[in-house]
């Protein structure tokens, strides 16, 4: 069983009047891939910053195996980092880039150090490299450099901010891979910043979404793709159709609602059990990808009319009129109902796939 690594407790950071990072608490397993994830300006990388002791905390607390590190310089603490420019010496050779840490500390003689670059090299998949500089090498390859420079020195926790920003997107998806690869292999606690949800469902084992210097959930990629505790993460994560609905009859786990001429019953965010009125409205949410086309009425589902359909390869996006909402439903593969444009349909649901949420907050969100 993983032990807690790292402990953030209640975390403040100001610049100036600006309250940038808001009591931020949570803590970091021993071996895991955890990432901060959020849109620009939301201070994940402002947290990472602080962990890395580049930033100063107002107040709060920052542990590391029980022993707190807010106090101690950047070098002082056995976390290193990878930034998205690589930051290589451009005039050192990779072999010297990699070596520059041991060399600094005097942890490593020459022999010892020759046999770790190698082995890093090995693990990165980049051996025969060493006499390389960095103009010589692709935006991937820096990329494996500099975190072969940062695991030479066995960091207790390996912070990255944003590394894959730079790169094209099929090379970003399959340094993807690598890199979740590449922590497994190693054990080392990975703390990755990104705001591409994509890139952190894929890579994580737990995910912190952040959102104007606060923490709105920490999860498992499906516990927070399938069950978003509030508007923000719901409106953040996955490609969903978001609008008001009418409670007809509310529930403890899940509630009827009013959708067009249909009444269907919905499942409640965990966060709003027995929080919906027996007259009144609620914020809907169903992800897009789970959502189905029937030609025939069925259960639990909602009756429209098709508006447009348009094909991308394996990916088929519909567009559903219903009474005065646009619904998006996007089918893969073979559609089951082959309807036309202004064919009456009917669209259902996995039961994971939609959620009701209350209201607060719709307006100041915009979603």
């Amino acid at each position: 069983m993983r032990q807690p690594l790292l402990s953030l407790i209640n975390l403040n950071k100001y610049y100036g009047d600006v309250h940038v990072l808001k009591d931020v608490s949570f803590t970091i397993d021993e071996g895991e891939f955890l990432t901060l994830l959020g849109p620009s300006g939301c201070g994940k990388t402002t947290l990472l910053r602080c962990i890395a002791g580049l930033e100063r905390i107002q107040s709060g607390d920052i542990l590391l195996s029980g022993t707190s590190i807010k106090d101690l310089a950047p070098n002082k603490r056995n976390v290193n980092t990878v930034f998205q420019n690589y930051a290589l010496f451009p005039h050192f050779n990779v072999y010297d880039n990699i070596a520059y840490g041991p060399r600094m500390t005097k942890s490593l003689n020459e022999s010892q150090l020759k046999t770790r670059v190698s082995e890093v090299l090995e693990l990165v998949q980049m051996s025969g490299y060493e006499q390389r500089m960095p103009h010589q090498l692709s935006g991937g390859q820096r990329q494996r450099i500099a975190i072969a420079r940062a695991l030479i020195n066995e960091p207790s926790i390996l912070l990255l901010d944003e590394p894959l920003g730079a790169l094209d997107l099929k090379l970003r998806k399959h340094m993807q891979t690598e890199l979740a690869h590449l922590q497994r292999k190693t054990g080392t606690t990975f703390v990755y910043v990104t705001h591409d949800q994509e890139e952190a469902l894929n890579m994580s084992d737990r995910i912190v979404v952040i959102d104007q210097g606060e923490v709105q959930q920490l999860g498992s990629p499906r516990e927070i793709y399938n069950n978003p505790k509030n508007l923000f993460v719901t409106s953040f994560i996955g490609d969903r159709n978001i609008f008001p609905v009418e409670v007809v009859e509310p529930g403890e786990e899940c509630s009827k609602v009013k959708l067009g001429e249909s009444v269907v019953a919905v499942r409640n965010s965990s966060s709003a059990k027995n929080a919906f009125p027996a007259e009144g409205s609620a914020i809907l949410a169903i992800l897009m990808d789970k959502m189905r086309i029937s030609c025939d009425e069925t259960e639990n589902a909602v009756k429209g009319r098709a508006l447009s359909i348009h094909y991308a390869g394996s990916q088929i996006r519909i567009e559903v009129q219903v009474e005065d909402r646009v619904l998006t439903v996007v089918e893969y593969q073979k559609i089951d109902c082959d309807c036309q444009v202004g064919d009456t349909v009917y669209i259902s649901w996995e039961e994971s796939g939609a959620i009701l949420l209350p209201k607060d907050g719709w307006e100041e969100r915009g979603v």
